[in-house]
């Protein structure tokens, strides 16, 4: 029996349990099938700059598996599935904007899918309109995004040492990288700084 056609992982059993998380480095603390992930075994989905998306399997009480290639069909289209995996997100997390001591902005959400809100084109597009600005962001770590108006550019240096800090405590780092969401194209990037 393939793992795949196992009933624990069967297509039909877990997509209203499957979730897109965010990552540079391949590695995750608070997964149950290991914190090193393989590019080799792993679906990976290139999303922005440096990072990824990988897709996990809630299986209850806060515990995440990670897919690996071997739980799939062989027909199984993954752009589908992370599709699926974002809708279920939308359904299942609830994503709050909240205020930072240095003047900015920062998502909140479960402590697990934080980062996993620069998947949504919808979260960045309303802050930009409220805003009246695109906006640079920042994803420090899976339970941490922050971000400020691109008007605001000077409170840049307290967001990036904000997020340094928070990226060297935490186990479960993504990136320092600066992205910019731009108000007009609808779309996140690399944020260039002149």
């Amino acid at each position: 029996m393939k793992k795949y056609e196992e009933d624990e992982y069967r297509l039909d059993k877990i997509r209203e349990k499957i979730y897109p998380w965010v990552k540079e480095e391949l590695i995750d603390y608070q997964i149950i099938n290991g914190k090193d992930i393989s590019a080799q075994d792993t679906p990976l989905i290139k999303f922005v700059g440096d990072l990824h998306i990988i897709l996990v399997i809630n299986r209850g009480n806060d515990t995440y598996e990670i897919i690996r290639d071997k739980m799939l069909p062989p027909d199984c289209d993954i752009e589908e599935l992370y599709h699926i995996a974002c809708a279920n997100l939308v359904r299942d997390v609830r994503f709050v904007i909240s205020q930072t001591l240095y003047g900015g902005f920062g998502i909140v959400a479960d402590g697990y899918h934080e980062a996993s809100s620069l998947c949504f084109q919808q979260i960045w597009k309303m802050c930009a309109e409220k805003l009246e600005d695109d906006l640079l962001i920042m994803a420090p770590a899976k339970d941490m995004v922050v971000f400020l108006p691109l008007k605001d550019k000077e409170k840049l240096p307290y967001m990036r040492e904000y997020a340094k800090q928070v990226y060297e405590r935490n186990r479960d780092k993504i990136s320092l990288q600066i992205f910019k969401f731009s108000q007009t194209r609808k779309e996140l990037t690399v944020y260039e700084e002149n």
